[in-house]
């Protein structure tokens, strides 16, 4: 410290000590010796000096997106001034243009009790014009339909149907292709003919056009990559690609055997001269093709006879993998139901078909020994015993086993002479060579002892051979079920929240839910990308394109479904279902940006000239995206329930009474 003095001031003044400064008072907005601004974030609105009388200001007063600014001179008033932390935000509330809309109709709770008027008015428009527009139409279809009836002599040639009964007659053997129909594992048919068809076919050339068929039925590799590809991308639309491939490849399948090939394997020269011996079919789903193989008519009586006698033990392989887009089903075609019509009248076989579709649409492939079960105990007490009255019974089995594991399901149709006339002779001599979908490879000696015991009669061991007409495969019982094997994709956490369900009933409630969530769905969406989008551009464009298309597709693909005709209703809705599911994915990438934006955000440490303010930006950023997740995951529940009452609409066939569900047979 310097030593100094100094004189007196005016009007008597004393003198001052040593060490210190005398002067005047500081003005409003300054303190200290040297009358230097009040710190930020404090006022000082009387004379004085000392630095108690900065006062702080009030933080009620402070929007939470803003902090206290310098000013030149000091801030005099008890309201300090401030600026919005970013420049995205408006003076004075520091608000998003939304928010601003929002505080307009009185906060978050007024505008969201407006909005959710709004969009149930949108739901109850949108629910209205769906019935006026489909009635309509269906109005329309009901006028036009009956012309083609009235007036046959319109339609082609070969647009007119032969006679059933000549080709159920005439039908030999159906031969299912082996494989999922996938771009890794396409349709394909085994070599050498099944024991059926052998008198009929010479084995030479059938095993060229068994060559040629698969040839045909494979799939290019472009075709492959781009379904990788867009199943990376949107996986609806790389189901969409898969589906029309297929189409196009059953198409071609078709048209190679019907015009194509001559036909060449067939031992009857009526067959190849008027390329009637082999015919094409696939279910609607394309997933299961067959060839039938029919009798030209100019074969020996005898081997006429001993054909015919062989369609029994008939195998029908379901159509459908047990996926959510593809459940199994048996898909019953005319010659089908008239060639069981031999035993089991029509309307007995069409409700047994109902039925049982009714029990496998629920069956899902990730869990197929738990889900099988309920069918095989409705077959037992549903179906057998009504069967037995004409002297059939169906059995539950897998069959056609691949080298990559893939098997399909289906029943065996059984004739009761039959079985007890053929159960003295096994033949095991292709126990070696039959695949088998088990869980381990050790286990395969012990499948055909599986096999013997899930065979319901005095003696077990017959051949699968003999039984299933050359298809290898098994029954399944509930000692077998246990031993299936099933794999599990990367889509299958999706199952849990999609899936085949029973129908509710309620059609009409359940459509307008329907429509309302998916309107509550899209204005949600549409919130959480403002939102983001305020967040960071970054943000943005990470959730939006993150998967690409999965965030805004699911609602034009809802107004599809909503809007959609009834033959193609429920897998429109379907396709809607599946967008849904994947854009939950965008959903979790919103969640993980906004933990990286507000955590990094959270862990800076303030600045020192705003260290006393330690609010955040937004502690609110999450509750958007949970919302869009409870509307998603509840919407999917009503789109289960609305596709199950658009497939099954006969609720009868749920009854657990086997008189009362046979009661409901139809007489004609």
């Amino acid at each position: 410290m310097m030593v100094d003095s100094g004189g007196a001031g005016d009007n008597g003044g004393l003198f001052g000590d040593k060490g210190t400064v005398t002067g005047k008072k500081c003005p409003k907005g300054l303190y200290g010796t040297f009358c230097r601004e009040c710190p930020i974030g404090t006022y000082k609105d009387i004379d004085g000096s000392d630095e108690d009388l900065c006062t702080p200001c009030s933080l009620e007063l402070l929007p939470d997106r803003a902090n206290f600014i310098y000013v030149r001179g000091g801030v005099r008033e008890p309201f300090c001034p401030y600026k919005c932390i970013s420049e995205k935000y408006r003076m004075p509330n520091c608000y998003t243009p939304f928010e601003e809309l929002m505080y307009i109709f009185g906060g978050p709770w007024p505008f969201a009790l407006l909005l959710s008027g709004v969009l149930l008015l949108l739901a109850v428009l949108l629910s209205t014009l769906r019935i006026k527009l489909l009635e309509s139409s269906s109005y329309c279809a009901n006028i036009e339909h009956p012309s083609s009836h009235h007036f046959p002599y319109l339609l082609s040639l070969s647009e007119v149907r032969g006679t059933r009964a000549e080709e159920t007659q005439c039908h030999a053997y159906r031969m299912y292709f082996m494989g999922p129909n996938t771009f890794r594992e396409p349709w394909h048919l085994p070599y050498s003919p099944p024991d059926t068809i052998i008198e009929i076919v010479y084995e030479d050339a059938f095993n060229r056009f068994i060559g040629e068929i698969n040839s045909v039925a494979a799939y290019d590799w472009w075709e492959g990559s781009v379904h990788s590809i867009l199943s990376l991308l949107a996986y609806p639309c790389a189901w969409s690609w898969k589906q029309w491939r297929r189409r196009k490849k059953v198409h071609r399948i078709q048209e190679y055997v019907r015009s194509e090939y001559d036909h060449s394997c067939l031992c009857s020269c009526r067959s190849r001269a008027l390329y009637k011996g082999m015919k094409v079919g696939a279910t609607p789903d394309l997933m299961v093709a067959y060839i039938d193989f029919s009798l030209g008519g100019d074969e020996k009586q005898v081997d006429m006879v001993s054909i015919i006698e062989k369609r029994f033990p008939m195998c029908i392989i379901f159509g459908g993998d047990g996926s959510y887009m593809s459940p199994y089903n048996l898909h019953s075609d005319t010659l089908l139901t008239n060639l069981v019509g031999q035993y089991v009248p029509s309307t007995v076989w069409n409700r047994l078909v109902d039925g049982l579709n009714a029990q496998l649409r629920t069956v899902r492939h990730g869990s197929i020994r738990s889900a099988l079960v309920p069918v095989m105990n409705w077959i037992a007490s549903h179906g057998n015993p009504q069967l037995r009255f004409h002297g059939v019974k169906i059995e539950l089995g897998w069959f056609q086993a691949t080298a990559s594991g893939y098997f399909q399901l289906g029943i065996l149709v059984v004739r009761h002479d039959y079985i007890f006339q053929n159960l003295h002779q096994p033949d095991l001599s292709d126990r070696s060579n039959d695949e088998y979908p088990r869980k381990d490879a050790a286990s395969a000696g012990k499948s055909l002892e599986h096999l013997q015991q899930s065979w319901p009669y005095p003696t077990h061991a017959l051949s699968r051979r003999k039984i299933i007409g050359g298809i290898n495969g098994g029954l399944i019982n509930d000692a077998t079920v246990k031993s299936l094997e099933f794999k599990r994709d990367i889509f299958f956490p999706f199952s849990l929240l999609v899936h085949n369900t029973k129908p509710i009933g309620h059609q009409d409630s359940i459509q307008f839910l329907f429509t309302t969530m998916l309107l509550a769905d899209l204005a949600v969406t549409l919130l959480t990308l403002i939102q983001f989008y305020w967040i960071s551009l970054g943000a943005f464009l990470a959730v939006l394109l993150i998967l690409p298309l999965s965030l805004l597709s699911p609602s034009p693909a809802g107004l599809n479904a909503l809007f959609s005709k009834e033959p193609r209703r429920a897998s429109h809705t379907r396709i809607y279902s599946l967008w849904n599911a994947t854009s939950l994915t965008n959903i979790a990438v919103a969640f993980i940006c906004g933990m990286i934006h507000y955590g990094i955000s959270a862990f800076q440490p303030p600045d020192q000239e705003n260290s006393w303010n330690t609010r955040r930006e937004d502690d609110k950023w999450w509750l958007f995206p949970t919302i869009l997740v409870l509307l998603k995951s509840t919407q999917a529940r009503f789109v289960d329930w609305h596709i199950a009452n658009l497939e099954i609409q006969d609720f009868s066939l749920f009854c657990p009474d086997p008189d009362g569900f046979w009661a409901y047979e139809p007489m004609s």
